[in-house]
């Protein structure tokens, strides 16, 4: 895929770098150290007093889990300005999200995938005067992780990650894995591969890398639910870390956030640039500058390069969208609606979540969010 940079895009990559790096920093820490609960943010209690709360109301919404942790830091800063709205995110992953959106359950549905045409066709019920529409708000990364005693540096590239998750390869000390980890110690053991067992936009992200950078391993189409043979499943991203912090030998795929939370050991992604690349905000970041819009009108659904080989650039990303009415919301909810994304893609509260994990969006596509989000109706 052919990706525009030029030297503006260049200034957002650094910058935006520079203050992943410095946010990624502060959230690793040392594993004696608990990661920074959302109520002891200080990005999101200085914004707070910032923060447009409108007429308030009640919002409900559910979906995408990658994007829990920033949800929770964005409610617990937001909250503690507008105590006149209630937010209730009840997660359940990208597709019962968009199926709750659909169904007119919720006010905005959380997915790791942008909204399919089937789905945009069906959202027409609910927005009464308008559609559906993907709005980016959550930028992240899909971590490989890994639980092998005395494994601490594990390179993987796409074809041999897409055989481990296909049960095309079983051992770790499968002479794939042992080209790409010259001299490392690999345990004559199976894989214990472990996949999500819901519809996750995280599945569907990353079996797109898997299509894209596979050379061919992979053989069925990108998707939200998982089609790999094989491996061990469990539910959301939560349930998928704990399951690798329980079973030795075990491999599976969360959010870097997640990773980072559970103090899981990530693999690094050979992806053809002169070094492996680390799963780190700051790689994702790079390769987030290079992004392009690819929907229409209002929807700011992304085009990703999932095969780049950029020197720095992390390939297996995510981005978490917003789905939202354009026109047609529910005139009860619209306000609290608008007041919410607001802040969630203001300058605080994307550097809110990087503390999480998370990626700052880009300035430039950051503001094309705002601008429709102002014009929601």
């Amino acid at each position: 895929m052919k990706l525009q940079r030029n030297g503006r895009t260049k200034a957002l990559a650094i910058g935006a770098m520079a203050l992943v790096s410095s946010l990624s920093l502060a959230a690793c820490g040392s594993d004696n150290n608990p990661a920074p609960t959302p109520s002891g943010s200080a990005a999101g209690s200085a914004a707070a007093s910032k923060i447009d709360c409108g007429k308030g109301g009640n919002l409900l919404a559910a979906g995408s889990t990658a994007q829990g942790n920033a949800i929770d830091v964005w409610k617990a800063a937001f909250g503690s300005a507008c105590s006149g709205t209630t937010i209730t995110y009840g997660g359940g992953g990208s597709g019962a999200g968009v199926q709750q959106f659909n169904q007119g359950k919720i006010a905005f549905a959380g997915s790791d995938s942008a909204l399919k045409p089937a789905e945009v066709e069906a959202s027409k019920a609910v927005c009464k005067t308008g559609q559906g529409i993907d709005l980016p708000m959550v930028a992240g990364l899909v971590s490989i992780v890994y639980n092998v005693d005395g494994l601490d540096n594990l390179v993987l590239d796409g074809p041999t990650t897409a055989k481990i998750f296909d049960s095309q390869i079983t051992k770790w000390n499968d002479p794939a894995i042992a080209k790409l980890n010259p001299g490392a110690t690999l345990p004559d053991a199976p894989i214990q591969a472990i996949h999500r067992s819901d519809d996750s936009g995280t599945t569907a992200n990353l079996t797109t890398y898997f299509s894209k950078a596979g050379g061919g391993a992979w053989t069925y189409d990108p998707s939200k639910t998982w089609k790999g043979k094989g491996g061990q499943a469990a539910a959301q991203s939560a349930g998928v870390s704990a399951q690798v912090k329980q079973v030795k030998n075990s491999i599976s795929y969360v959010e870097l956030s997640y990773a980072q939370t559970n103090n899981l050991k990530s693999a690094q992604i050979a992806t053809g640039a002169a070094k492996p690349v680390e799963a780190t905000a700051a790689n994702a970041a790079t390769t987030f500058a290079n992004a392009k819009v690819a929907g229409t009108g209002a929807d700011l659904a992304l085009s990703l390069d999932y095969a780049t080989k950029a020197e720095g650039a992390y390939p297996i990303v995510l981005v978490t969208y917003e789905i939202v009415c354009d026109k047609g919301n529910k005139p009860e909810t619209l306000d609290a609606l608008k007041s919410f994304l607001n802040y969630t893609i203001s300058d605080a509260g994307q550097q809110a979540i990087g503390a999480k994990g998370y990626v700052p969006l880009p300035a430039e596509l950051a503001a094309k969010v705002k601008a429709a989000v102002g014009a929601l109706a």
